[in-house]
């Protein structure tokens, strides 16, 4: 069944820290205080504009679910700075801060399908956390991808994508 909404994470899914990249968990540089503006020391990961640009092609809804530790309007306004300055803000049709609990993105991927009438089959959830992106997701019922990095040990049952270009093997 060909998939119609794609969900993703934000920080270590498609930004990461020019330092680390994805060999430290990318929440680091929002707890470091030498790194107060933190936007110029993300970068966008490789393949993340080429294949967003393809989803948006083929006709597919993009949504971010990030989860963020501060109150929802700063949250929402932070993963918004973030998308202004890598100019991805015309790619995504909705973005979300999602509560710093493991049911946050449930819920909203949920609320998010039953508004839209799609159905969990047709709904595809990619992050780099097991714990927090893949394992919520798979609860409710929606496939999940989990982006390697080498700060997430791999889970034996977990589907996951060297790359977000490695998408596309996934949507049908």
């Amino acid at each position: 069944m060909k998939k119609k909404i794609i969900f993703l994470d934000g920080d270590g899914t498609l930004w990461y820290p020019k330092k680390t990249k994805h060999t430290k968990h990318p929440v680091w540089i929002y707890k470091d205080k030498r790194y107060k503006n933190y936007t110029k020391h993300l970068v966008m990961i490789p393949s993340v504009l080429p294949t967003i640009k393809k989803l948006k092609r083929k006709g597919i809804i993009t949504i971010i679910l990030s989860t963020h530790p501060q109150p929802p309007k700063e949250a929402d306004t932070i993963i918004k700075h973030k998308l202004k300055h890598f100019n991805l803000t015309e790619l995504f049709d909705e973005v979300y801060a999602t509560k710093d609990y493991h049911g946050s993105k449930p819920k909203f991927i949920l609320k998010i399908l039953k508004k839209r009438k799609i159905p969990k089959t047709k709904a595809l959830m990619v992050g780099d956390s097991y714990k927090w992106d893949y394992k919520p997701a798979k609860s409710i019922g929606v496939d999940s991808l989990l982006l390697e990095s080498e700060y997430e040990p791999m889970k034996t049952k977990a589907k996951t994508i060297k790359k977000l270009s490695d998408i596309f093997k996934h949507l049908s």
